[in-house]
């Protein structure tokens, strides 16, 4: 059975929804439940109809719940007062129980919509089945495992790593090679001044709270979202107040100080998941490997965590290489380390990843490409900020039109963002499952143009597995002031043209006499200001005489005066225009793409006793660990010699393939291959010609052994599809057609 994804349904109950009346007429409390029960009934089937929305479900549940207080009230009413029949008690006691049946009704309705139903599961289900399959196919387990592990850290087996090698050599095909990019390897291990510089030693942090009497780390964020997620899925009664209250939470999340971040877990009462003892208050804990370079320990190093810097501060030398021509890309694939609080999710949040990054860089006065054209016309679910902060779903949107409208900032960041759907979906992830996010405006960057992600949907939700950012020009500005090394492009004019140009003159003099040593550090520094920060000082230094100055390198504020520097407005004739690229970067988690890949490739089929589930997955041959294998159908001296000579065949033809000579039955060979994803399993019943089978649809054609490794290598490299090959050769219906 083919795992689908959890969509909500409408459940109704089956029994009678009428609700007996009085004999008599009740009490007055009795009258007035029984009005508002009537009204209740006489709405439920339009109510539960118009409830497509989980804020729906939860009133329509809370209506429910009133009616049934409100109709218990009555019972105790009729009861106490004594003046009531038999027969009146009796029909509000069943009254009370026709409105329980619909709150419960209400409540499983409610339980699917947010997932902590038979949906959630489902997922739960399915993700078990997969991660036991995976491990025990050894297409990863946990590192270190007969230590009892690490957390966050895994090994990739051999089904594994042909997976990874394959999706990282088309990511190369995909991309480098058709961009024509160029690719550069840089080491892990990164000095601290280059993460100074991108702002990683003060900013990549996550912030952290101990268990106050064990000092176990959780991740705060985590806990709270934690906290609200269960609430809003388990606690069916839950007031639409308090609901919308923990959803505002959940969307500002990201965006929260240490202090409100703690405030909040105080408030909800949050402790330790494993102790129940309380937590301390939230503190940042810097995400980065701390290592030394060289054996002194006096030069501070950190293990990389993404590959991005080492393509910037490469720029100069890689832009002189391109011919000083703009646009151009640089790419690179590598390990990347984050030492995480609390790694969870398998391979979704680890320690250890491995990323592909591309940083195309591009005149930030013309982001138009003249390939958007090719991806234009693109159709693919979009979730813009404005349907996000809406409280709408994503839509299909055609990327030419997303791009026209200014939704998507400009054609350079549309066409990654087009390249990278059509990278995934060419993998195999399924298209109704992913979707384009746009960053929300407390999660851009200050220096951030547009962001999207590409999110992936698996059992663990929506997963965020390709970053496609607009950064400006940020990062190389970044460098050039720590480095001093000016990182930038050049436009020649065909003639000279006059321009007004800041002009900052510097008194080396009047510096060397206020800051001796530090003199060159304050030079540099006042020499890359920017025009508006140079006219801010202009005017600063006219009206007062001076103003405060810092200076990145030197880590604090100075002051500068009139006498150390001129600012002034000139017109020059210039010969060429100077300015720092903008940045493109599309960054992609290999290990999260190939996670959902495998989800999505992850079906079960019943067996031909129909007595057990078989495990599949359909990799499409670009990614399958292994294209092919070759089964002699009995054991004997003629069909393993054919058997060789096709598997040499393979081999010549660079096709991934193993032979399978055991005694068990081809059922069972199909079966155990199936469950690694191979597409196409060649069966030995002759020497002349041969069978082979496609595994999903289990169809078998007859080939001449001659033949046999042209017609995979088609089908493996896309030139032929099955039905291609089918409409070629006679099909074959024989007694190992269908034995798994």
């Amino acid at each position: 059975m083919v795992f689908m994804r959890f969509r909500p349904q409408l459940i109704f109950s089956s029994l009678p929804r009428s609700i007996p009346k009085p004999r008599t007429p009740p009490a007055a409390t009795l009258a007035a439940a029984a009005a508002a029960r009537r009204r209740h009934h006489t709405t439920v089937v339009a109510t539960s109809m118009a409830a497509t929305s989980e804020d729906a479900l939860r009133r329509a549940l809370a209506e429910r719940q009133a009616a049934v207080d409100a109709q218990a009230e009555a019972v105790r009413a009729l009861k106490a007062g004594g003046g009531a029949s038999k027969a009146d008690v009796d029909a509000a006691v069943e009254a009370l129980k026709a409105l329980k049946v619909e709150a419960g009704a209400a409540a499983r309705r409610l339980q699917q919509a947010v997932g902590a139903g038979a949906g959630g599961a489902a997922r739960e289900e399915l993700r078990q089945a997969v991660v036991n399959t995976l491990e025990r196919k050894l297409f990863y387990i946990p590192s270190f495992k007969i230590y009892r592990g690490v957390a966050g850290l895994y090994d990739y087996g051999p089904p594994g790593c042909r997976v990874k090698a394959n999706v990282l050599s088309f990511w190369r095909q995909h991309f480098v090679l058709e961009e024509n990019m160029l690719e550069v390897d840089c080491p892990c291990v990164t000095p601290e001044i280059v993460l100074k510089a991108s702002g990683h030693v003060e900013k990549f942090t996550d912030l952290m709270v101990k268990d106050e009497k064990t000092g176990t780390c959780y991740r705060a964020d985590h806990l709270l979202k934690d906290f609200c997620k269960e609430k809003l899925e388990k606690d069916l009664t839950l007031p639409q107040e308090k609901a919308d209250e923990f959803k505002r939470v959940l969307a500002i999340l990201d965006d929260l100080s240490a202090e409100e971040l703690g405030a909040k877990i105080k408030e909800y009462g949050i402790v330790a998941p494993d102790t129940k003892n309380p937590l301390s208050d939230p503190y940042p804990f810097n995400l980065m490997f701390q290592t030394s370079i060289g054996p002194t320990g006096l030069s501070v190093g950190y293990m990389r965590p993404e590959t991005a810097q080492g393509i910037f501060v490469n720029f100069k030398d890689l832009y002189y290489y391109n011919g000083q021509k703009l646009p151009f890309a640089a790419a690179q694939i590598g390990q990347a380390f984050r030492n995480e609080i609390s790694p969870r999710q398998g391979l979704l949040r680890v320690r250890e990843f491995t990323l592909a990054e591309i940083e195309h860089f591009v005149d930030p006065e013309d982001k138009s490409h003249p390939k958007f054209v090719d991806v234009a016309d693109l159709e693919f679910l979009m979730f813009p900020r404005e349907l996000q902060l809406s409280g709408e779903s994503a839509k299909l949107m055609k990327l030419g039109d997303a791009v026209s409208k200014g939704t998507v900032n400009n054609e350079t960041l549309g066409y990654f963002i087009g390249r990278v759907y059509l990278f995934l979906t060419r993998l195999g992830i399924d298209k109704g499952r992913l979707r384009f996010r746009q960053h929300l405006p407390n999660e851009m960057a200050h220096y951030a143009a547009d962001c999207w992600d590409a999110e992936i949907e698996c059992s663990y939700g929506w997963i965020e597995c390709v970053g496609i950012a607009d950064r400006s020009a940020y990062d190389l500005r970044a460098h050039s002031e720590k480095s001093g090394v000016p990182l930038v492009a050049h436009e020649k004019f065909s003639k000279p043209r006059e321009v007004e140009k800041l002009v900052i003159v510097p008194s080396k003099k009047d510096l060397g006499l206020a800051f001796k040593g530090n003199q060159k550090m304050v030079l540099e520094a006042l020499e890359s200001m920017s025009e508006k920060e140079a006219l801010e000082m202009k005017a600063a230094l006219e009206t007062k005489g001076e103003t405060s100055f810092k200076v990145c390198t030197l880590g604090k504020d100075v002051v500068i005066t009139k006498k150390m520097v001129s600012i002034s407005m000139e017109k020059k004739l210039e010969h060429q225009r100077v300015f720092t690229p903008s940045v493109i970067e599309p960054s992609f988690g290999i290990g999260r793409i190939i996670y959902c890949l495998f989800e999505h490739s992850f079906y079960t089929r019943p067996s031909k006793s129909e007595e057990e589930q078989l495990n599949v997955f359909r990799f499409p041959p670009l990614v399958a660990p292994i294209k092919c294998t070759v089964f002699p159908l009995v054991k004997n001296q003629e069909f393993d010699a054919a058997a060789k000579v096709i598997a040499k065949a393979l081999t010549t033809a660079g096709i991934s393939h193993i032979i399978d000579t055991t005694a068990i039955s081809i059922g069972r060979r199909y079966a155990r291959t199936d469950e690694i994803g191979v597409p196409f399993a060649v069966t030995v019943d002759s020497t002349t010609n041969v069978t082979i089978r496609e595994r999903d649809s289990k169809e078998q054609i007859r080939v001449d052994i001659n033949e046999v490794a042209s017609v995979v290598k088609q089908l493996t490299e896309g030139q032929s599809t099955w039905a291609d090959v089918s409409a070629k050769y006679p099909a074959h219906v024989g007694p190992q057609g269908d034995q798994e």
